[in-house]
Parts: C-alpha cells; sequence; structure tokens
C-alpha cells in the first residue's frame, strides 16, 4: 500500500497480521484504518511530498490529541507514537477508531437536518476556544501573542514553497492582509482547518470526533470561525457529480446565523470579520495550491486532486471582496 508498509508496522507492533485501507478524501497528512482482526486504529502519517517541516509535526498532533481527550473534547485518543522513520518511511501515530460518518456528498446532507448539524459543528468549535490551554497541558502548544502577524508569513512562506504557476491578484492579497494585521484577543487552542469534513457525526447527528489536528496550535480563534465560514461557501461537496457548497444546500443556516450562534456560545466579539474572512480566504488558497502543486509532481495519493487547482483563483477574489467588505 502506497505510503504505508503493513508487514514493517506489523513486526514494529509485534502483532497478529495487518490489513488496512487508506481513507479518501485526506489532502495533506496520510490516514489509513488499520486492524489486526481484533483491534481497529487509525494511522496517521506526513505526505509523501514536500511541505513545511512543522506542518506535519506527528509528536504536535499525538500531543493535542492526548490533551483534548483528557479533557473530554471529542477526538480520537492516541495510542502510540512512533518517531523512527526506519519503521514506515516516515513518522507516524496510532489512535483509536471512533464510528461516525464523515459527510462529503450532498444527497447524504439533504437527507438530515443540515441547519441543526451546521449549528452543532459551530458550537463545538466554541466549546474548543472555551478550553483554558494551560488547565488542560497545552500552555507550551505555541504562542498566542502575535498569531495572526506570524500566520501572514508563514502561509507567504509555504505559497512560496509551493508556487508552481501564476496566480494572478494573491501578492497583492498578502500585501493588503499584512498592512492591517489585528492584535487579536484572548488565545485559545485553535484546529486551524476546521470544516464539516474534517469531523465524525454519529447517528444522532452529533460530533463523535473533530479530525485533522496537524495545523493545530495557540492563536486567534476568529481565525478558526472564519475559516469554517469560507469552507461553507466553497463547492467543496458534490451532488450529481458536479461541485456544490454547502450553503446552497436546503436548511444550511446563513453566514450571519453561524457567527451569530458562534458569538452567543463563546461570547466573543464577532462584529468585523472582514480581515479573517481575507486571511481564511487567502490561505486555504494557499493549502489547495500546495495540494494543485503535489498533484503535478506526483505526489498525491487518491483521486479528485486534477481539480483542486481550479478553486483557487476564485479564492484570491474572494479574500479581495472580503477585505473591501463585501
Amino acid at each position: 500500500m502506497k505510503g504505508l508498509d503493513l508487514e514493517k508496522l506489523q513486526a514494529y507492533l509485534d502483532s497478529p497480521p495487518l490489513t488496512g485501507t487508506m481513507f479518501a478524501g485526506g489532502r495533506s497528512n496520510l490516514t489509513y484504518a488499520v486492524t489486526d482482526g481484533t483491534n481497529r486504529w487509525v494511522l496517521r502519517r506526513p505526505p509523501l511530498g514536500h511541505v513545511l517541516p512543522t506542518a506535519h509535526d506527528m509528536a504536535r498532533e499525538h500531543k493535542v490529541l492526548a490533551a483534548l481527550s483528557q479533557a473530554g473534547f471529542p477526538v480520537p485518543r492516541p495510542v502510540l507514537l512512533c518517531t523512527d522513520s526506519d519503521v514506515i518511511g516516515a513518522p507516524f501515530y496510532l489512535m483509536e477508531h471512533v464510528d461516525g460518518k464523515i459527510y462529503r456528498e450532498a444527497a447524504d446532507l439533504e437527507r438530515i437536518d443540515l441547519h441543526s448539524l451546521t449549528m452543532t459543528l459551530v458550537d463545538t468549535l466554541a466549546d474548543l476556544h472555551a478550553l483554558d490551554p494551560e488547565k488542560i497541558g497545552l500552555g507550551d502548544f505555541g504562542k498566542a501573542e502575535g498569531f495572526n502577524e506570524r500566520q501572514v508569513r508563514r502561509w507567504k512562506k509555504q505559497l512560496d514553497a509551493s508556487r508552481s504557476r501564476e496566480l494572478s491578484g494573491i501578492e497583492e492579497l498578502h500585501a493588503r492582509l499584512a498592512a492591517d494585521i489585528p492584535a487579536g484577543g484572548p488565545g485559545a487552542v485553535v484546529h486551524g482547518d476546521f470544516r464539516l469534513d474534517n469531523v465524525l457525526i454519529g447517528s444522532s447527528s452529533e460530533v463523535t470526533a473533530v479530525l485533522d489536528w496537524e495545523m493545530s496550535t495557540l492563536g486567534d480563534p476568529l481565525s478558526d470561525l472564519a475559516l469554517m465560514l469560507v469552507y461553507a461557501g466553497r463547492p467543496l461537496l458534490f451532488k450529481d457529480g458536479k461541485p456544490v457548497a454547502p450553503i446552497d444546500l436546503p436548511g444550511h443556516p446563513s453566514l450571519d446565523e453561524m457567527a451569530a450562534r458562534y458569538a452567543d456560545r463563546s461570547g466573543r466579539d464577532v462584529s468585523d470579520l472582514h480581515w479573517y474572512v481575507g486571511f481564511a480566504a487567502f490561505k486555504l488558497a494557499v493549502i489547495l495550491e500546495g495540494v494543485h502543486y503535489r498533484y503535478t509532481k506526483g505526489q498525491t495519493v487518491g483521486a479528485g486532486f486534477d481539480t483542486v487547482g481550479a478553486m483557487v483563483p476564485e479564492l484570491i477574489a474572494q479574500g479581495h471582496r472580503a477585505l473591501e467588505g463585501h
């Protein structure tokens, strides 16, 4: 299996014979279901291609999952961390398998109460931001002060590392963001990529686990909120084989309703999100451009990567519109 040598993993774990499958939908770190016939785990490892050194740190993911699971927040419980790249070719960790469904198809969302599910997603994000990093053992997980300024620099660096084509307007968008960076309010644990298809949903539409913590740190919680709103408006789901945005599906709350729900749940001021939405669009554009770059280099695993690059120009335009108050 590409990216995972099951025989080497079996020898390392000293386990019965292992079988495994790769989870679809991942655009960055690679994720596999692994079982010995009795136990079920999920294995995470870095992607095959070129990335920032800190972007796919297995030890960081393992640490945040351990802290959050002990605090009662819905995440998979980590069970093992291996930093020895000789075992499967890269560092990795194992976590418990959590039952639940990931929603990526519009048809599935049209069969449930999408309004209630989306508001539950908003509540989950607000609950994450309500956790005290010091009290749950994540006081040293990052530095909230200066977070927005560092993020603007970081994602420009990531863009430069993944540049393979001309992208009209992206340099100007970065310059506009860098010229007016908000100081931000009280810091919190931020997920960094919070969206509908990064959570597992149970049979009663509850969140059973939040997944994909590779970009988590301590920072400005409004960055998480803004990125969730940008994701809700992007055509990342599929209906009849064509991309569609969650917000265009029946019952989905408006972006203003989502922001108001977050404000009520968190007690945070969300009256001016223009910069945050502009930056979220820039960040997502860079993430997808990195995926496109790895696709052109043959370094991606799975289907669906051929359409990612086409999403980037509209995100750049959205970032400019947000900074202009639209």
